[in-house]
């Protein structure tokens, strides 16, 4: 018999299929590559999420640094075996404390927050009304929850009334606080009343308000009245206006011990790095001292939102610290990116299917601790490098 080589045997590529991809996502302008950046970065950084600047704030980091001497790099368990340390139910307690909610519960980050809060109160003959502008983390957590999810029209309250009214089982409307494309705030007090009027739990990530909305930054729900109220869930991440890494879920005492006992983002991962839970704790206390800091990063978003629209560029009123500028297209928004990262400048870049309206932007973080030159110079580049037809988008979003 006729003796095979290994490689006639061998199967063809598995993998072709994701060349056609590639491809497809070079045409439309949309890949993704990683840039890892230095630590002494020469740009001016307008991309991160670090809103109040205590990433690098010399109390954070001691705070980080002490609890790895302390308590060791990693936390060597789950929070159910070995990863809850007094460090991190210190962290818990404060966070509780000053976003005004009964209980918090800390995570390895937002987005298993997110995950952990909306698959532990859905469930199968539940509904989850989502806000069309949600965050994946919240898209996610929607079909991982195996309930019925209804998506409804972006910021509409009536629209989230008469989804919750027409389900008879157990329900709740998830939404952002502020949604992370555009920086517009989700219409809290009508989504509360339509929670209210059915009977239904309200679930807000608060991830872009914690540190900038509220009274010194205690967030969108403090600043609402709705911070503690028996029906409404908080959801956070650390790693923003905190400058570290995390995130955690606030609400009733009740709702607590349900997820430490039915959310699987908590039960089955590894706690919370002690660095990570010591550098935030470091920053909730710095932030209660300067409470300022809030303002100031919604007095940046203001003073760049208006430089921009004044020059002509389609920028979406900012609630909070996101400030989103239109470009024409996705190669545009790519290359505008490119432009201003070659001129001494770091803006993030959102492109389908990071955009629900499909509408590619340039997305500015209104940090706490940029000086009035720094802002003059980032308006001055993004002026500079705006493509084509870029003045020419009509400035209602």
């Amino acid at each position: 018999m006729p003796q095979h080589s290994r490689e006639a045997d061998a199967p063809a590529d598995v993998f072709a299929w994701i060349d056609e991809a590639e491809r497809a996502r070079e045409q439309a302008g949309l890949v993704r590559t990683l840039r890892p950046r230095s630590a002494a970065s020469p740009l001016l950084d307008l991309a991160s999420n670090d809103y109040l600047g205590l990433s690098r704030h010399p109390e954070t980091v001691r705070g980080a640094c002490a609890a790895a001497e302390e308590w060791g790099a990693g936390a060597t368990g789950s929070r159910l075996v070995t990863g809850t340390t007094a460090l991190h139910a210190e962290l818990e307690r404060e966070l509780a404390d000053f976003c005004g909610f009964e209980a918090a519960l800390v995570l390895s980050s937002g987005y298993a927050a997110n995950l952990a809060a909306v698959t532990a109160l859905g469930g199968r003959g539940a509904l989850v009304a989502s806000d069309s502008g949600n965050h994946a983390s919240i898209v996610d957590g929607c079909r991982l929850s195996r309930a019925e999810t209804a998506v409804i029209p972006h910021a509409d309250p009536e629209a989230a009334r008469k989804t919750l009214a027409a389900h008879t089982g157990r329900a709740l409307l998830v939404t952002d606080s502020v949604f992370s494309v555009d920086g517009d705030a989700a219409p809290l007090a009508g989504y509360a009343d339509a929670c209210r009027a059915r009977g239904a739990a309200l679930v807000v990530d608060d991830a872009h308000g914690l540190g900038v909305l509220g009274e010194g930054g205690r967030g969108a729900l403090h600043a609402a009245g709705l911070a503690g109220a028996p029906g409404v869930v908080a959801t956070l991440t650390l790693s923003k206006s905190l400058g570290s890494q995390g995130g955690a879920v606030l609400g009733p005492a009740k709702v607590i011990r349900h997820l430490v006992n039915t959310a699987r983002t908590f039960i089955f991962d590894t706690g919370l790095a002690p660095a990570a839970a010591g550098g935030a704790l470091a920053a909730l206390r710095l932030l209660r001292r300067e409470p300022e800091r809030a303002a100031r990063a919604r007095e940046v978003a203001a003073l760049l939102h208006g430089r921009l629209t004044a020059a002509g560029l389609a920028s979406a009123r900012p609630d909070a610290a996101v400030v989103s500028v239109r470009a024409p297209s996705a190669p545009a928004a790519l290359q505008w990116a490119a432009d201003c990262r070659e001129a001494g400048l770091s803006v993030g870049c959102f492109r389908p299917p990071s955009v629900p309206d499909g509408v590619s932007r340039l997305r500015l973080t209104a940090r706490a601790d940029l000086t009035g030159d720094e802002i003059e110079r980032a308006v001055a580049v993004i002026l500079r490098t705006a493509p084509a037809g870029a003045a020419d988008l009509p400035q209602a979003f």
